[in-house]
């Protein structure tokens, strides 16, 4: 019993130990906060806030407003190579259509135009037939269509 007994009064003195302890830190702790003054003084380079100015601009992304319509597939290909002499082809006796290369795994997908009505694009697509045998329309999400400038004015 002797020896529980001990144990018990030796945490005891431990306890009042860490408690004194645990007080004067804090006391310390408070007076070294409190010692400091109000004001704090930031030195630092003028160009800090010219960069910081020029990163937090908001730039919006150029959005162009895109309407239900059609296009005509001219073709596709895994190389994109032969994609591009299509395309420039395509562009050489049309320079007033848009074309659009679109990549879908595993292939490249040469489109063209921004038809609001198939029959514009049955139009077109009946014109370019011999040297485009596989083109077909597709409906999709397209780019509303240039104005044509009138040249009577």
């Amino acid at each position: 019993m002797i020896k529980v007994f001990r144990n018990f009064e030796f945490s005891l003195k431990n306890s009042v130990v860490m408690k004194c302890l645990i007080i004067y830190f804090s006391f310390l702790f408070i007076g070294i906060s409190f010692s400091q003054g109000n004001e704090v003084v930031i030195i630092k380079d003028s160009r800090i806030d010219a960069l910081i100015n020029a990163q937090s601009e908001v730039i919006p992304p150029e959005i162009k407003p895109q309407i239900d319509g059609y296009r005509i597939q001219l073709f596709f290909d895994s190389d994109k190579g032969k994609l591009n002499a299509s395309r420039s082809s395509f562009i050489s006796e049309y320079p007033e259509i848009d074309t659009y290369t679109v990549y879908n795994a595993p292939n490249f997908f040469l489109k063209a135009g921004d038809f609001r009505t198939r029959l514009e694009a049955e139009k077109i697509k009946s014109e370019i037939e011999a040297e485009f045998p596989t083109s077909f329309i597709v409906k999709e999400k397209i780019f509303l269509p240039r104005l044509k400038k009138d040249d009577q004015n």
